[in-house]
Parts: structure tokens; sequence; C-alpha cells
């Protein structure tokens, strides 16, 4: 058995869930090392049941990953800023941020591995230096951790709202307003629990998006600037079709018939600001549209 430090980017109602996805393994398999006592906070054991507020740290003893689980791969992608903490990726879209269990290929880790000589462990052996995640066909910028200690920082930035990202995403309809925001609660959708949905209270997380209209399209489209105040999975997607107005090109939560010829929807993680961990400066990077989103709008009249 080896010791990994394990860290909750969000809050889990369940210690198991959380364990299972930082570990990369079944639900079950996490509930055995929580209840054989393998997972500790503090050096006292973690019950399975137990709530995991974000930000929190455990002790999880693992067997020691073979080498052959996480293949260093030669996949492009574009690293804006790097330095001996921290890396800032602009993802493109179509790239998993990591694997799976039993599947260890094709995903921005593999490029990670491939790319940087050092990366965090707080997040075990599927998702080294993974602090955050975007979704497979969202495109945009994440930062890594190069060691634990700015994945802690950086950890505790986003648990307490410090970090901030935006968002830049053209969307369906026409806007009332200039600005508005968007509060409910989202959890598993009670139809299709591959997807996420808004649900009552006590069936789900508080999340909150607020929006601005970047410009409006004599076509009926609008491009929107969305901002997170929390991380739910797959909040701006949700909540963009809970007011009626979903992203153009998401194949799960948009319209079924689709103008353009896409891939994904055209949601894009334009501007990440941070506080870095070592030096304590207040940092902005930016990402430019990438062209298959520029391309759609070049086809749009702007009003």
């Amino acid at each position: 058995m080896a010791g990994k430090t394990i860290a909750a980017e969000r809050a889990y109602a369940r210690a198991d869930v959380f364990v299972a996805e930082a570990l990369g393994i079944s639900r079950s398999a996490a509930k055995k090392l929580l209840d054989e006592g393998h997972v500790t906070r503090g050096g006292e054991p973690v019950k399975a049941a137990h709530p995991v507020a974000a930000g929190t740290l455990f002790e999880a003893e693992v067997l020691a990953p073979r080498e052959a689980d996480l293949t260093p791969q030669d996949i492009p992608f574009d690293i804006v800023y790097e330095d001996e903490d921290i890396a800032v990726v602009n993802k493109p879209q179509g790239l998993t941020v990591h694997a799976g269990a039993g599947n260890y290929t094709g995903t921005l880790v593999n490029a990670l591995l491939y790319r940087l000589h050092s990366l965090s462990s707080i997040n075990g052996v599927v998702r080294p230096g993974i602090v955050h995640r975007i979704d497979k066909d969202t495109s945009g910028l994440l930062v890594v951790a190069k060691n634990d200690a700015a994945h802690r920082s950086l950890a505790e930035q986003i648990a307490v709202k410090t970090c901030s990202r935006e968002y830049l995403a053209l969307c369906e309809g026409r806007f009332a307003q200039e600005r508005g925001r968007v509060e409910t609660y989202i959890g598993r959708s009670p139809s299709d629990r591959k997807k996420m949905a808004v649900v009552p209270k006590e069936k789900g997380r508080y999340a909150a998006t607020n929006w601005q209209v970047e410009k409006r399209y004599k076509e009926g489209l609008t491009l929107v600037r969305f901002s997170l105040e929390t991380g739910r999975t797959h909040q701006i997607r949700v909540h963009c079709k809970h007011i009626g107005h979903p992203i153009v090109g998401d194949p799960v939560y948009g319209t079924k018939k689709q103008r353009f010829h896409l891939n994904g929807q055209l949601l894009h993680a334009c501007r990440l600001t941070l506080t870095h961990p070592r030096t304590g400066e207040r940092m902005t990077f930016e990402a430019p549209l990438p062209d298959y989103f520029l391309n759609v709008l070049h086809t749009l009249t702007e009003e």
C-alpha cells in the first residue's frame, strides 16, 4: 500500500463517491477502502457516508500504481503559461481531462505527462496535477498544479471562490435583459442518470451562474459571457437549458435540430484569474475563441 493525499475540488454528499472519483476506482472499491480504515483525515478513519466539504484533504492508502497505468502521450494542446509551480493550458474541444477507471489513454493527463516534468500527486494516480475540470467538448483554460503545495493553494482558492472562471457561449434565442443571474439546485436527472438537471433543493446542490450579453445576432442567437460562482457538473449547460437558451451545438442539453455542423457545444473557458500559490501575485489569463467557434460567428449578422 502507498499513501496518497487526495483533495476535494468540490463538495460531495458522501465520502465513498469522492474517493471513487479521486482514485479512479469503483464506488464499491472506495467503500471497501473506507470501511477498512484506509482513508483518514487528521489520522481518523473516514466513514463512507460522511459528507465531504470542498477543499478537504484526505490520506488514502492504495495499491501502488503500475507504471503502465498512465502513459505519456504526444497529444496537441497549448500551454499558455508555465513556471515551477503551475501551468495554465488551453484545452482543445474533444479532449477528455482525465481518464476513467480501466481507460488510461487519450486524455489531457496523458498529454501533461508527456509535456511537463512534474505534476502534483494530491488527486491520485488517475488525475495528477488536475485541480479543476471542463467538459470534454468544452474548450479553454485550466490551471494545472505541478506540486502538492501549489495544488493545495489552488484547491483552496476554488473552494473559497477567489479563483474566477469566465466562459463565452453562443446561445439559442434572444435574451430579454442585458445581464442576469441563475440560482438553482443541480443534481442527477431523474429521467436519465447520465445527465444533470435542475432539481428540488433536497435532491441537488446549490449552483449560481452570472451572465452578461456580449453580442446579439439577427439569426436569433446571442453570444453570452458566463461567470461561475459554483462549479457543478455541466453547470452552464444545464442553466442555459433551464432558462430556455440552450448552447448551440450541445448534444446533450441543446436543441435536437442543429443549424451548424459541430462536434460539440460552443462553450469556451476564455478567462481565468487566480493568485499564484508561491508569489501571491494576482494573475489573469485569456484564451481566444477557437477557429470552429469563430467560423460560426462569422456567418452571423450582428444586430
